[in-house]
């Protein structure tokens, strides 16, 4: 069954909170069986459950948050646009990001694409 408007931000928004305080295995609940992930868009999709947990796993030793600025939903998806900010030093490197999430008839991300690009999207602070 499709999920509602507003299970779908409650997905996207326990995604913000595990981007900072959770594992790549916690995230990795919220993917069903044979995800893709592109990330960011234009580079090699990561496929499949393994390709896309380890993806995650590189930041688990990092300190990490997301803060959440739009959210839209349409279909069987959600597009949402959001900042990751992530401690370089004694600065912090800021990302913005929107992503797009196609979630299956489970309720779980199927495919997932983060628009962003460090040469115009990444900042230190």
């Amino acid at each position: 069954m499709a999920l509602s408007i507003d299970e779908r931000r409650a997905k996207v928004e326990q995604y913000m909170d595990l981007i900072g305080n959770g594992t790549a295995a916690q995230i990795m609940e919220m993917y069903g069986p044979d995800p893709v992930l592109e990330d960011p868009v234009g580079t090699e999709p990561k496929r499949g459950r393994e390709e896309v947990g380890a993806f995650y796993a590189t930041f688990e030793a990092m300190e990490t948050a997301a803060e959440l600025r739009e959210f839209h939903a349409a279909g069987d998806s959600a597009a949402f646009a959001f900042d990751v900010i992530t401690k370089v030093g004694e600065s912090n490197a800021r990302i913005s990001v929107i992503e797009v999430m196609h979630f299956n008839d489970d309720g779980l991300i199927r495919h997932m694409q983060a628009y962003w690009s460090p040469e115009v999207d990444m900042t230190l602070e």
